[in-house]
């Protein structure tokens, strides 16, 4: 897309999320807005009982006194409070700092002191250790109404204030949040975007997605990342559309199927997961016959997608990571098209999207929004330009210099290429790519993806610094279970050798590494949005990694 074309969009009119929220709140008072389940119930809020909530929490938050763009952080699970919480600092005058519901002590301890945050609401959470063993005691605390965590403040002390009366503004260029990514090594960095620049690619995906206040859609990839608040939070209040939060994990299917969702966003991980929970009730073999007979296909494609709670969804996303095509394919099989997109916290996850979807564009991340400029560099990194691009990392120029171009575009990282059509397929991270002991490059994107297209492998993870060739290291699916350990080795090995047969001789894989331990948030091998820390990895299976052996498929 043309730059003068990105210069009209960054030129046409972005109204506040809070803007929004007034109009809701004036035309249509009574329209339902939020579901949350509890232990007692449902707790349904409509637009008016939301803004009424917000103007109180935005009140108390006054009557602190805080100097205006006061860092206030949020570190719980998605819930109606969350949103509520998130909408008052900002009519306080005030700056948000959403914390991962699965951070460490120290990342709490880091953010919280990094952005000088002097207040922080907690809500639900998997586990209390963490926050229980923070630096908390010079910040003022605040409880969401769930048991766990015991704050300075309730929430019912919190909103006993009356309603804030007025309703202020906030200047477009004003900082609306810091996101800390979550980052596979290192310190987490602070991305900061205004106003503006979350407000312009949340207005716009509403038009992009044609969502509106008839679409209904299930809030629970974390609001703390960039594509769950933006695509979801703030563009709800653009759309008018309706949220349902989860209750927890056990009743996340029934969640789903309360919302019967018009939109459902995911991550690979989990449709690989939703996937398995379909083969475990109806063996692929008859499903595959079933979906073959002409009316009675259908009947049962809808059935499935009915038991998953999809049976209204109009449109289905995946981002995150690269999604199999085997799995896209599958999932195509029973009426559910996935469009995968992409996009980075540094550019409120507004780069690329593939809907409408398109069969033989499987693999593709899609095409530029409107408005966004997408190029690639002669190193072959994907660049981008928007006006949704951050504005920096807090407290942080260098780094800010260095992601950026002389000329504007943010740098992304990942290798890409675009075809005649402008669809984009990512082809490697620039950081991932090693190299052997022989001295050759090789990117493991495209090799993991190629392993992830056997239904018995969950993760993967290429390596091989100064190896004479690479290796994979990779945990099981649910579906492994179902097969002897003979029988696994032998899928493996012929995944294996099918993958060597179309690689170069310095990319073939030596060996597959099977690990009986799943790599997990908990134990610090994957982001809060699920993606493999590969260095982590390296690091702490390093012995594993160098150790020889002479069989294919070795077992952890």
């Amino acid at each position: 897309m043309p730059l003068d074309n990105v210069d009209f969009m960054q030129s046409t009119e972005v109204v506040s999320p809070l803007t929004k929220l007034y109009e809701w709140e004036k035309d249509h008072p009574d329209r339902h807005y939020m579901t949350q389940p509890t232990n007692e119930g449902n707790r349904t809020y409509n637009w008016k009982q939301t803004a009424e909530l917000v103007r109180k929490v935005a009140a108390k938050i006054r009557t602190y006194e805080y100097a205006p763009g006061t860092r206030i952080a949020i570190l719980s699970k998605n819930t109606a409070e969350w949103i509520i919480t998130d909408l008052a600092i900002m009519m306080a005058g005030h700056v948000s700092v959403p914390i991962f519901s699965t951070a460490g002590k120290d990342t709490i301890n880091y953010v919280l002191e990094h952005a000088e945050c002097p207040m922080l609401f907690v809500g639900k959470l998997d586990s209390y250790d963490s926050i229980n063993a923070s630096n908390t005691s010079d910040l003022v605390t605040v409880s969401f109404p769930y048991d766990g965590y015991d704050a300075n403040v309730s929430w019912d002390e919190f909103t006993e204030l009356a309603p804030m009366p007025e309703s202020p503004e906030r200047d477009m260029n004003d900082i609306m949040t810091i996101i800390y990514t979550s980052g596979s090594t290192g310190q987490p960095k602070g991305v900061v975007h205004t106003f503006n620049t979350i407000g312009w690619a949340a207005q716009n995906s509403r038009h992009a997605l044609d969502v509106d206040h008839n679409d209904r859609i299930v809030s629970y990839l974390p609001l703390a990342h960039i594509t769950e608040r933006v695509l979801v939070e703030i563009a709800s209040l653009y759309s008018g559309m309706t949220l349902y939060f989860v209750k927890n994990l056990e009743s996340f299917n029934q969640d789903v199927k309360d919302c019967v969702p018009t939109l459902f966003i995911s991550v690979p991980r989990l449709w690989t997961k939703f996937q398995m929970g379909v083969l475990a009730k109806i063996p692929q073999r008859k499903l595959g016959f079933l979906l073959k007979i002409p009316v009675l296909g259908k009947k049962v494609a809808a059935k499935v997608r009915g038991e998953l709670g999809l049976g209204d969804a109009r449109l289905w996303a995946s981002g995150s990571a690269p999604l199999a095509p085997a799995t896209i394919k599958w999932f195509s099989r029973i009426g559910i098209d996935i469009s995968e997109g992409w996009g980075m916290t540094e550019n409120c996850a507004y780069g690329t999207s593939s809907v409408p979807f398109r069969h033989d564009k499987i693999g593709c991340i899609g095409k530029a929004y409107e408005g966004v400029d997408i190029r690639i560099s002669n190193e072959g990194e994907i660049q981008v330009k928007s006006p949704c691009n951050m504005i920096g990392y807090y407290k942080e120029p260098e780094k800010t210099k260095e992601v950026f171009t002389a000329d504007g575009y943010l740098k992304t990282g990942d290798k890409g290429v675009i075809d005649n059509e402008g669809y984009v397929k990512i082809t490697g991270r620039l950081k991932d790519i090693f190299k052997t002991a022989k001295g050759k490059y090789v990117t493991p994107a495209p090799i993991e993806a190629k392993i992830m297209e056997n239904p018995i492998v969950e993760q993967v993870c290429v390596t091989g610094t100064n190896l004479p060739q690479p290796i994979a290291l990779l945990v099981l699916s649910e579906e492994a279970s179902k097969h002897q350990k003979n029988q696994i080795t032998e899928s493996l090995t012929d995944t294996l050798e099918s993958i060597n047969a179309t690689l170069e001789s310095h990319q073939r894989l030596d060996r597959i590494v099977v690990f009986r331990e799943e790599w997990s948030i908990d134990n610090n091998l994957l982001t809060p949005t699920l993606k493999v820390k590969r260095h982590v990895i390296e690091e702490r299976f390093l012995d594993t990694i160098q150790a020889k052996h002479s069989d294919k498929v070795v077992w952890s």
